[in-house]
């Protein structure tokens, strides 16, 4: 992507994505059942053509293989009959999500017979673009459609089939609904994708999910507001006084449990004064469920077989692989963290609440953990129905963005023939009294 330039839309693209702000425009005006109505029809006809979807990742598996595309993105273009499903419940969860619309903020008297009030609404269009991963086409649709937003959807070239399939799917469901099929729209070319960054005045946020480098591509090129994040290089720090047990547990749970999400660990963190006792029965532990464990100095001296290079303390494997350090103290540990993680989600194992304490002040990630696995950085777990994406900006919305991170606020004054004049001159007089929500 960083070798072509940035070029203009063609009168196509205009077209389309002129046609999803105008229904985006008359989604944010719907009411919740008919947003959720709309919802229900989607998940229904995406249950219809299970099948159709099912050939269809088929093909694109097929090709990948033949391709030789990673282990990591081959398991992340993976979308089974067992894998729709739980995304079509997944949707119907996201319809039965408390309407984020409408909802009042504020609510002030400011001078008699003048009240004003926030209210949530819809950012507009929303442009998401991603790699590999076809049940993010089902994810991030209905986070839009139930928010109020219209969406343009680029997934990567790898899964074309899968996402035309599961998008003509969406949009004859929304056809079976007072939401037009045109709020949801797919784009299948390099060509067309970065074209989309030039869409301002059309699309409101760029949502990036993909490599370090297409996020900082994107964000080098576009006048459209990013929202996103690229690596994730999750740490687990494994203090003094961590319980070996299940500290072990947490580690084996936060690497393997499904290795190319980007919230798995990529370094493991050892406090010295544990390192022996704790490494004694990680190293076969892991070896045990095929993960190859690459180590500093100290670790090696305590059996990690394989050297890790400078490179591998700020590497996303998306793979069996993890990097090993021990480390004299928090503070070490703290530091590490701070030159090579990516903010995404970090996790401390330790039984001594102080030092938990200082771990989570300290660390400045989207995500930040105590006794408990990586793994649990995710929108649905988090109860959000599904995600968009992660973001690891400090601004909000800041990690998994489900409904809340898909509205903005607009004030609304009510007045009766008020003048600013009036105020000035002192014939008024500011109230500035909160009223019930």
């Amino acid at each position: 992507m960083t070798s072509q330039a940035v070029p203009e839309p063609s009168a196509e693209l205009l077209r389309l994505a002129t046609a999803v702000r105008r229904a985006a425009i008359d989604l944010g005006q719907t009411t919740d059942q008919q947003r959720q109505q709309a919802l229900a029809a989607m998940a229904a006809a995406l249950q219809a053509h299970a099948d159709r979807i099912a050939a269809a990742n088929a093909a694109d598996l097929e090709q990948a293989a033949a391709e030789g595309l990673a282990p990591a993105l081959v398991a992340r273009l993976k979308l089974d009959q067992a894998k729709l499903a739980g995304a079509i419940e997944g949707v119907r969860q996201v319809a039965d999500l408390q309407d984020p619309l409408g909802s009042r903020q504020l609510h002030r008297e400011l001078s008699e017979r003048l009240v004003l009030e926030r209210i949530t609404v819809p950012l507009g269009v929303l442009g998401v673009i991603f790699e590999a991963r076809p049940d993010a086409v089902i994810q991030i649709a209905s986070l839009a459609i139930r928010s109020g937003n219209g969406a343009i959807l680029k997934g990567g070239s790898e899964a074309n089939r899968t996402n035309q399939a599961v998008m003509a799917a969406l949009q004859e469901g929304l056809a079976h609904s007072v939401v037009s099929a045109d709020a949801l729209a797919l784009l299948t070319t390099r060509q067309e994708s970065l074209a989309l960054l030039r869409l301002d005045g059309l699309v409101d946020l760029i949502i990036p999910r993909g490599s370090n480098e297409l996020v900082r591509f994107i964000q080098d090129n576009t006048r459209i507001p990013v929202l996103g994040h690229a690596d994730g290089v999750c740490h687990l720090y494994v203090d003094a006084e961590a319980d070996c047990g299940q500290a072990l547990r947490i580690a084996i749970d936060s690497k393997t449990q499904y290795p190319a999400a980007c919230n798995a660990i990529e370094t493991l963190l050892v406090h010295e004064a544990i390192a022996e006792r704790f490494l004694k029965d990680a190293i076969p532990a892991f070896a045990g469920v095929g993960v190859e464990l690459r180590g500093d100095q100290a670790s090696m001296a305590l059996g990690v077989t394989h050297p890790a290079a400078e490179a591998d303390w700020g590497r996303e494997y998306l793979d069996l692989i993890l990097a090993v350090r021990v480390v004299p103290d928090l503070e070490t540990a703290l530091e590490h963290i701070r030159r090579h993680g990516s903010r995404h989600t970090e996790a401390i194992a330790t039984a001594n609440g102080t030092t938990a304490e200082r771990f989570l002040r300290a660390v400045d990630s989207a995500g930040v953990y105590h006794n408990c696995s990586t793994r649990f950085a995710d929108g649905f777990r988090y109860g959000f129905g599904a995600e968009v994406g992660i973001s690891t900006q400090t601004l909000p919305p800041r990690g998994p963005v489900g409904l809340e991170g898909l509205v903005t606020y607009r004030y609304r004054l009510r007045g009766d023939g008020h003048l600013a004049a009036d105020f000035a001159t002192g014939e008024r007089q500011f109230s500035h009294r909160d009223l019930p929500l």
